[in-house]
């Protein structure tokens, strides 16, 4: 049976194309097909590799994309992924890096754990998310981290609402309506709760609101949230994992529930710095101090 690998790659960063290179060259050379994207392909200057363009067909038949770079490229990524239910591979190449699966220093020792099919596939909840105005829709997309409702210039004024009932209304700068995978993305940056992936809930985080009760919410994931631009109030924006930008006229509305399909990570076996706990994570990429811990580490 033929084995196929999608590989895609920051090619803004020599280290990421360096690193492309390897996992291209070893890859092939245990007898699996790669692809490449066709933007992509001349950066990486393998005439070993196959060129397809970027789109959803490019990840058909593969068995998991590996994605270097940081957590942006792996978002880029997930747009092809989700689809195709293609497994990602993340290499971490950026800063803090929470949904790569391997550090640049694992690279070899990942690479050699997708040729044995070493690794486990992991189900991480997405958003689905509309926005309408008259009953017009300007928006339907998705997102794995978070959908933002933010200002452009001035203050927004918007009313929050939970499965169909008013929550609160918030003279802010913004609404982040996030996964728990993005609960350690702008939502955190924004004062909200860090949550264990496999905690499945929805999380609603206002951004700078000028209100007494503006607290991070955690909700069900089986409710349904949305966010009502008020009428006098100037024109917002929405993003969604940063990358997809809509614009937003007073009296939109925007609702976000549990996405219909999740995004696959791979998780490798016996990669140490990257395939351990979610707290241990924690620690690692924010330097957490724990010196004076007494457990004992079980097997």
């Amino acid at each position: 049976m033929n084995r196929n690998v999608l590989v895609a790659v920051h090619t803004g960063r020599d280290a990421a194309v360096e690193s492309a290179r390897l996992v291209v060259d070893r890859l092939i050379d245990a007898g699996i097909t790669v692809r490449v994207l066709d933007s992509e392909a001349g950066e990486i200057g393998s005439d070993r590799v196959e060129a397809v363009p970027g789109d959803p067909g490019a990840v058909k038949d593969a068995e998991v994309m590996i994605v270097l770079g940081g957590d942006g490229t792996l978002l880029r990524a997930a747009e092809l992924a989700r689809p195709a239910r293609t497994p990602l591979l993340g290499v971490n190449l950026g800063h803090v890096g929470f949904l790569a699966e391997a550090e640049v220093a694992d690279l070899a020792t990942a690479v050699d754990s997708v040729v044995a099919g070493r690794y486990d596939v992991e189900e991480r909840m997405t958003v689905d998310v509309v926005a309408r105005l008259n009953g017009q829709v300007l928006a339907d997309t998705w997102a794995l981290n978070e959908v933002t409702v933010e200002k452009q210039e001035r203050l927004l004024e918007v009313v929050a609402e939970i499965d169909g009932r008013p929550l609160s209304r918030w003279g802010c700068d913004g609404v982040i309506c996030a996964t728990p995978t993005g609960s350690t993305a702008y939502a955190f940056s924004a004062g909200g709760p860090v949550v264990w992936p496999e905690v499945e809930a929805l999380l609603m985080v206002p951004i700078s609101a000028h209100a007494l009760f503006a607290k991070p919410l955690v909700i069900s994931p089986r409710s349904t949230l949305a966010v009502e631009i008020l009428p006098d109030t100037p024109c917002g924006v929405l993003w969604c994992d940063g990358r997809r930008r809509f614009e937003l006229p007073p009296g939109t509305r925007v609702e976000v529930r549990r996405g219909a399909e999740p995004v696959r990570l791979a998780r490798l076996h016996g990669v140490e710095s990257t395939g351990a706990p979610f707290t241990d994570r924690l620690v690692a990429k924010f330097e957490l101090p724990v010196q004076g811990w007494r457990g004992r580490v079980r097997p």
